[in-house]
């Protein structure tokens, strides 16, 4: 009989679980795989028996070799800490499995040597295809892209011009505009604008729709009420550069954060050292995160459909080809409307 393997010694191999049940290699393979049936119950049994006992564990290379793909489906999100990010990838892993599929996820930190490692690495495992959850330029994904590989771009577009890019997202340029919209509604006369990094697309375009919006309906928006930091995390530019603006404006109605995590910064520093501006000041943020009723019901949003995010994906993916599936957005006020 062969010898059961350890937790610690060398992985089993499909020889040896063949040689440990008694039956043919083909056999094994056939009863892993579930290829035609070609087995009894019984010898299903010793094999699954045998691989249990000796801790085989397949990986599917073989099989995805000769697919030329596998089942699997990496999704590479540019930052895990976002909550909102985070629903969508939750999203799309319970969208991808009823399709059959199987989701690896990876946090790229939005750093593109990250991200080609990841994408080099998926390449190897035969990835049926790829979802990039905030993509950044990078040599490898420059590769990918001129040899066809299957990626779905979602919330920001491809870094690259592509004929037929598959994306979903929102139209932020849209929603950029609503609420400047919003706010000629509630009178307001002053407004601010807090953003994050312009190389995202998401971001940009969130930005042009609000400053065009800003210039028709008459809104001035100088350089000291537009502000960001480099090279900051959210949470830190809004806390920051909220510091800046109040020390610069003392008449700001309004101010757009352009994610709800730059909006907590910048109450946050409201809280810690203006507390008196907190009735008349008012934040408005972007994505809706699902945390917003728990812990900031006081901010104005735009609501990102996170929920309906997977199955768009998976459509997406499935797609022969490029796709751009625009889904709803929602204005979300605060829960207690101040006047």
């Amino acid at each position: 009989m062969s010898k059961v393997n350890s937790p610690a010694s060398n992985p089993a191999s499909i020889q040896q679980v063949a040689a440990h049940a008694g039956v043919s290699i083909a056999t094994v393979s056939r009863v892993l795989n579930g290829v035609n049936k070609k087995f009894s119950k019984a010898t299903s049994e010793k094999v699954i028996k045998a691989v249990a006992a000796l801790g085989y564990r397949s990986t599917g290379a073989g099989s995805a070799l000769r697919r030329g793909q596998s089942r699997l489906v990496a999704v590479l999100a540019s930052n895990m800490s976002n909550p909102t990010m985070a629903a969508i990838a939750a999203g799309t892993e319970i969208a991808l499995r009823k399709a059959g599929y199987v989701m690896v996820l990876c946090d790229t930190h939005d750093v593109p040597s990250l991200q080609d490692e990841y994408l080099r690495e998926m390449r190897a495992q035969y990835a049926r295809g790829l979802v990039l959850l905030g993509a950044v330029e990078s040599p490898q994904l420059k590769l990918e892209l001129d040899n066809a590989q299957k990626i779905v771009f979602v919330n920001r577009r491809s870094p690259f011009k592509a004929k037929h890019e598959r994306f979903v997202g929102i139209d932020n340029h849209s929603a950029g505009r609503e609420i400047v919209d919003w706010c000629k509604s509630k009178n307001f006369k002053h407004l601010a604008l807090i953003h994050g990094d312009l190389k995202s697309s998401a971001t940009r375009e969130r930005v042009r729709g609000f400053t065009e919006q800003c210039k028709h309906l008459g809104f001035k928006l100088s350089k000291k009420q537009t502000l960001t930091k480099e090279n900051v995390d959210h949470l830190n530019i809004g806390q920051s550069c909220m510091e800046d603006l109040i020390r610069t404006e003392k008449n700001i109605d309004a101010v757009f954060c352009t994610s709800d995590l730059i909006a907590y910064g910048a109450h946050r520093y409201i809280v810690e050292n203006q507390p008196q501006l907190i009735d008349r000041l008012h934040l408005i943020g972007f994505d809706r995160s699902p945390m917003n009723d728990w812990i900031a019901p006081w901010l104005n949003s735009v609501r990102v459909p996170y929920d309906n995010f997977g199955d768009a994906i998976v459509s997406a993916l499935e797609s022969e080809k490029g796709t751009q599936l625009l889904l709803p957005h929602q204005w979300v006020p605060a829960k207690t409307i101040r006047s």
